[in-house]
C-alpha cells in the first residue's frame, strides 16, 4: 500500500490538538480518572476546543490574548460556552451564579469550565454516575472548599456545567451527570 492511499499524516499541530481532545473527552466519559495531556499549557487546551464559533469567558487577561488570537468571542460569563476560571476562592466562586447551566430542554446550552487544581492532595471526593463502575475516589486541593456545595445546586442533570481541572499535564473531567461527595 502507498503511502498516499493510507491517508493524511497529521503535522505537529493537529497531533498535539488531537491527544488534547481526546484526553478531554476520556475524562469526561471516565470521571476521576487522571487523564494526560500532550503539554502543561492551558492554552493547549484551548487550542483543542476554540474556534470563531466559541464564546468564551476567562478571568486571566494572559490567557484571554491567546483565546483571542484562536478567534473565539470573549464574552461575559453569562454568555459563555467556555470558562477558563480561577476556582481557588471567592472571588472565583462569586462568579459562578453567573455560569449558564442551560436547561432540561436545552442542556448542552450549559457551560464547560476549566480551572487548575492540585492532584492527590486536598478534599477527598467520592464520585458516583455514569461512566463510574461503583464509585470513584480521589484527593483535589487548590479550589475553594464551597465550591462541592455550589456545583450541587446548580448541576440538576440533565441541566448543569461540565468541570475540567487541571493539573500541569493532568486532567480529571467531571460532567454535570457526576454526582461529588466530600469525604
Amino acid at each position: 500500500m502507498s503511502a498516499l492511499a493510507s491517508g493524511p499524516v497529521p503535522d505537529a499541530f493537529e497531533a498535539r490538538t488531537n491527544a488534547t481532545f481526546e484526553a478531554l473527552m476520556w475524562a469526561l466519559s471516565r470521571p476521576g480518572t487522571v487523564q494526560d495531556l500532550p503539554s502543561p499549557d492551558v492554552a493547549g487546551i484551548a487550542e483543542a476546543l476554540l474556534d470563531r464559533e466559541c464564546r468564551v469567558f476567562c478571568d486571566n487577561p494572559l490567557l484571554a490574548g491567546e483565546i483571542a488570537s484562536f478567534g473565539a468571542a470573549l464574552v461575559p460569563m453569562a454568555l459563555a460556552d467556555y470558562c477558563f476560571i480561577s476556582l481557588e476562592d471567592a472571588r472565583g466562586l462569586a462568579q459562578l451564579v453567573h455560569v449558564p447551566v442551560g436547561s432540561d430542554l436545552y442542556p448542552d446550552a450549559g457551560a464547560t469550565l476549566i480551572a487548575a487544581a492540585r492532584f492527590g492532595t486536598g478534599a477527598k471526593l467520592r464520585l458516583t454516575g455514569p461512566g463510574i463502575e461503583t464509585s470513584a475516589e480521589f484527593s483535589v486541593d487548590g479550589l475553594a472548599a464551597e465550591l462541592w456545595s455550589l456545583r450541587a445546586a446548580h448541576c440538576r442533570y440533565p441541566a448543569g456545567f461540565d468541570l475540567f481541572l487541571i493539573c500541569g499535564a493532568q486532567v480529571i473531567g467531571l460532567p454535570r451527570s457526576t454526582q461529588i461527595e466530600v469525604l
